[in-house]
């Protein structure tokens, strides 16, 4: 019985209060168990964003301790040197100053200011640090008369300078990918006026807070709660230099909240100087193209053409005014907007007291200044700085010149480049609508030193302003008879053989070719001259002759006369080599002429002269080098010729555009069909060689004579070359000769010419004019 089952009441009884009991622990164990999540998930939350903390924390060290942007090479141009007697007159200098943002004056007080009274300036120079030493900021007392400089001296102590250097200008830069562009300034560097001004309107406790500014963000949100929108903003100088330095453009909460995060870290590890200095070199403040404008350095060239340290009130004002909107504040497109933006600034400057009421008075009666196009690094020569890129990739990787901050001087003359530009541009538009077709038309010139082989000017095309296709540098084309002074000067070199006046015949020429085929080159007035002088035959450019006198040297002999004087492309040894059948381009054809031009002296063309690291420390030279390609002789006798050429030959067009006293030497070249126009010369102390002609190799219509020579003359006339006049070498003699026997004569003899020889070859044979001169002065003396 004792198994027996209870009643059921019995049973039924505790039933609840057991449940209520499981309830009340089963519930009191839950109930336990939510704090317990709630502090792990609490936990959790902490220790990532105490992670997360740490990670902003090491993004900003990182990149504000490291290499905070990539500086583009800054290209500069060649400095002016300024000298007693230097080949240069006063709207030259004049021209200088403005391109270095030169502030005329009455009376030149600060730096980069000058004064001019016809023929006399005072200038006040800006000190510059060359590669080879620091040029102080002086000032100066210039004077010029008859087209040079008269004298030099310190406008002080009224003492002669020997030599002064004014800065080299910027040319252009060599950017990183993303196109941005500044010129770092230290913090010591930064105009006071300009801190005052940019922490006046942007950020008034910038000294004071530690990163954000509560109260400036209330008063903020009050404004643009009372506008119903948003009319003011309450980010601190810092909070700017996140935005801009670290996070992207994105509109969130969660950006937001990164930035104030990432401002006070930023506070904490670096004081109040380096952040204003990264902040006025990080602000971006116009756009200039492809590039962007960073930083107030570059924007006070980009806008003023002057360094930051010359800006005045106003024009400072005007470059804080930008920090709030560049592209709709861009005083270039629109004025009125950025002088009532600027005029506001300084009004609410005086109304802090921060200036008085005659300061804002005359900066609002002041007019933006403003220069007309942008500042220096714009790049309008595109064609000369791809010729530096592409040597510059000799000797540094890409990442190197994009974002070393590398400062590279070049060897462009920019005066000579600027008038170079304007004499294509002009003769190119005349020569197309004589042909009808001014678009197609196309051109390259290439203007180096004489001596040195610095390249001073190079042209790519009609669209000088624009990169692109570099004529100068790519387009290869046949040369024509430009090959024909190599022929001769092969010649020249064997003064047992040949001289000036030796004959050659013209006469009709056949040359076998392969395939039982034969060559019969003529000349292009389809007329035979029989025998001519050698001299005569270059001057006319017989293409008979020439292709004789080749054939008698032998073309492999003409063809390495033609590398030795600095041609590098393989070239073919065919017979129609002698009349051009090699493809050039125009700046190595400039460097045939550049060793022809020194005598028989190789330089190899250049365009950097130094470079120089971010620090002034200089990195890498480019000094000259020479090496002898010729016989001096030789090419003292072919250069004779080349005078012809202009004298009396193809080149006798020049006689109109240039004084007969430079003496001139050149040769014009033409090819098949008139599809090229070449000129290629030399003066005292330049180079020149000019292609015209057209991309799509159709027929361009004109002559080396009557396309490319005008050009070069032009060029020439622009750039006010030297004389030439080069004294003979020792072992040249000369002697009268009758001009078509080449018999020697005196010079009293009609028709006699003097013509240099090499020594101990002159001709022995007495003309007649001149034997029976002596045969009557001894018959007289024998009476």
């Amino acid at each position: 019985m004792a198994n027996r089952r209870k009643p059921a009441s019995t049973r039924t009884k505790g039933r609840p209060g057991s449940r209520a009991r499981g309830r009340g622990k089963g519930g009191a164990a839950r109930r336990r168990r939510w704090p317990r999540f709630l502090v792990l998930l609490l936990l959790a939350s902490v220790l990532g964003g105490v992670l997360y903390g740490l990670y902003l924390d090491q993004v900003v060290r990182g990149k504000f301790e490291g290499k905070r942007w990539a500086v583009p090479a800054r290209v500069y141009a060649r400095p002016l040197e300024l000298y007693a007697g230097a080949p240069v007159d006063a709207e030259q200098l004049q021209n200088e100053l403005r391109r270095l943002g030169y502030r005329s004056a009455t009376h030149p007080k600060t730096s980069g200011s000058y004064s001019r009274n016809r023929n006399r300036f005072l200038l006040r120079t800006r000190e510059f640090l060359f590669w080879d030493s620091i040029e102080p900021a002086r000032y100066l007392e210039i004077r010029f008369a008859n087209g040079r400089l008269k004298s030099l001296r310190d406008a002080a102590s009224r003492k002669a300078l020997a030599l002064l250097r004014l800065e080299a200008p910027v040319i252009g830069s060599i950017y990183p990918s993303h196109h941005e562009d500044r010129i770092l300034v230290k913090r010591q560097e930064l105009p006071e006026t300009l801190v005052q001004v940019l922490l006046a309107v942007e950020d008034r406790q910038f000294y004071q807070h530690r990163g954000l500014d509560p109260r400036a963000i209330l008063r903020a949100a009050w404004a643009n709660l009372r506008a119903g929108g948003v009319v003011q903003g309450g980010s601190t100088l810092t909070q700017q230099l996140i935005k801009n330095f670290y996070l992207s453009r994105e509109r969130s909460f969660w950006r937001k909240a990164n930035e104030a995060a990432m401002a006070l870290m930023l506070e904490h590890h670096y004081d109040k100087d380096e952040i204003l200095e990264a902040y006025a070199n990080e602000i971006y403040l116009g756009q200039d193209g492809k590039r962007a404008v960073h930083g107030f350095g570059l924007a006070s060239q980009h806008y003023f053409n002057r360094p930051l340290d010359e800006l005045d009130l106003p024009r400072i004002a005007l470059l804080v005014g930008l920090v709030r909107g560049p592209s709709y504040y861009d005083p270039r497109r629109y004025p009125e907007r950025a002088k009532k933006r600027r005029d506001a600034i300084l009004r609410m400057l005086a109304a802090q007291g921060a200036i008085t009421p005659e300061q804002r008075d005359a900066g609002l009666a002041a007019d933006l200044g403003v220069t007309a196009s942008p500042g220096q690094g714009s790049g309008t020569h595109p064609a000369f700085l791809d010729l530096v890129r592409r040597q510059l990739h000799r000797d540094y990787q890409e990442e190197d010149l994009n974002s070393e901050g590398l400062r590279i001087f070049s060897t462009m003359d920019p005066w000579v480049q600027e008038r170079a530009e304007q004499a294509v541009r002009e003769r190119l538009a005349a020569l197309g609508k004589r042909g009808g077709d001014s678009t197609e038309l196309e051109a390259a010139a290439v203007v180096v030193s004489a001596t040195g082989g610095e390249v001073l000017a190079l042209i790519g095309g009609r669209r000088q302003a624009y990169a692109g296709f570099n004529r100068a540098l790519d387009a290869v084309r046949p040369i024509g008879s430009l090959i024909k002074p190599v022929v001769y000067l092969l010649a020249l070199s064997q003064p047992e053989r040949y001289s000036l006046i030796s004959l050659l015949d013209d006469s009709p020429v056949y040359v076998p070719g392969a395939k039982g085929k034969i060559w019969a080159p003529k000349n292009y007035d389809k007329v035979s001259h029989g025998e001519v002088p050698l001299h005569t035959a270059l001057a006319k450019s017989y293409n008979q002759a020439t292709v004789r006198l080749g054939i008698d040297l032998g073309v492999p002999q003409v063809k390495r006369t033609l590398q030795n004087l600095g041609v590098a492309r393989p070239v073919d040894a065919y017979p129609s080599l002698l009349l051009g059948a090699v493809s050039l381009t125009p700046i190595e054809v400039a460097q045939v002429y550049q060793t022809l031009a020194a005598g028989g002296f190789r330089s190899v063309l250049r365009a950097i002269r130094e470079v120089m690291d971010a620090e002034g420390r200089s990195l890498q030279r480019y000094p000259l080098k020479v090496e002898q390609a010729a016989r001096t002789a030789a090419v003292y006798l072919l250069t004779k010729a080349l005078q012809d050429v202009v004298r009396e030959g193809t080149g006798a067009g020049l006689r109109g555009m240039l004084p007969a006293s430079l003496h001139l030497a050149g040769k014009t070249g033409t090819t098949d069909d008139l599809r090229d126009s070449w000129f290629a010369g030399f003066s005292g102390d330049k180079v020149a060689v000019v292609w015209v002609g057209r991309d799509d190799n159709k027929p361009a219509g004109l002559t080396g004579s009557s396309g490319a020579l005008r050009v070069w003359g032009d060029v020439m006339r622009e750039i006010r070359p030297q004389p030439l006049e080069p004294p003979p070498p020792d072992d040249i003699q000369f002697a009268w000769v009758e001009r078509e026997t080449g018999m020697l004569a005196d010079e009293s003899c009609p028709g006699a010419i003097e013509v240099p020889f090499v020594r101990g070859t002159a001709p022995t044979l007495e003309a007649s004019c001149r034997s029976g001169r002596v045969e009557n002065f001894l018959r007289r003396i024998w009476q």
